[in-house]
């Protein structure tokens, strides 16, 4: 069995408030999980959802699964840029990566920095934030390993999610 994508290995009540937030905030995030939990059948109709609160309607695209991978990683974005950035603050700090409140400047090009950076990084946000810290490494690990040289041997160190 593959492993759980970081997405999947947060409590269902974080995944339930993550897709909330962007249910509340992104203005297509609405249709499109409606959309889909349209398309899995069960009789519900469209309209059936537009008056559900983003909560009640987050819990059932947490429970159905409905999230695609891109879902996945625009949530763990928001996560760990928009909603708690401290952890990507603790990273981007230790490795020498100039941002502003965990977001990386636009014209930055990766890598962002050396494999000893991203090492030092690493056991820093680890010493920090533990497991929470430990899951974000595997996020950006998941979806920008190439941005991150050394990041294949620190996760390949790090005990099973």
């Amino acid at each position: 069995m593959p492993p759980l994508s970081p997405y999947r290995t947060l409590s269902v009540e974080r995944r339930v408030a993550l897709v909330t937030y962007e249910v509340k905030t992104q203005r297509e995030a609405r249709a499109i999980f409606i959309q889909r939990l349209v398309s899995r059948g069960g009789g519900f109709r469209p309209a059936s959802f537009q008056n559900w609160p983003a909560e009640r309607l987050a819990q059932e695209v947490v429970k159905l699964k409905v999230e695609s991978a891109q879902d996945e990683l625009g949530l763990m974005q928001t996560l760990y840029v928009d909603l708690e950035p401290a952890i990507q603050t603790t990273f981007l700090d230790a490795a020498g990566v100039k941002h502003a409140n965990g977001r990386i400047d636009e014209g930055a090009e990766p890598p962002f920095c050396s494999a000893d950076a991203v090492k030092t990084a690493s056991a820093a946000t680890l010493a920090a934030h533990g497991d929470d810290g430990a899951r974000y490494l595997r996020t950006i690990h998941r979806y920008a390993a190439e941005s991150w040289p050394g990041l294949d041997e620190v996760i390949a160190g790090l005990p099973a999610a």
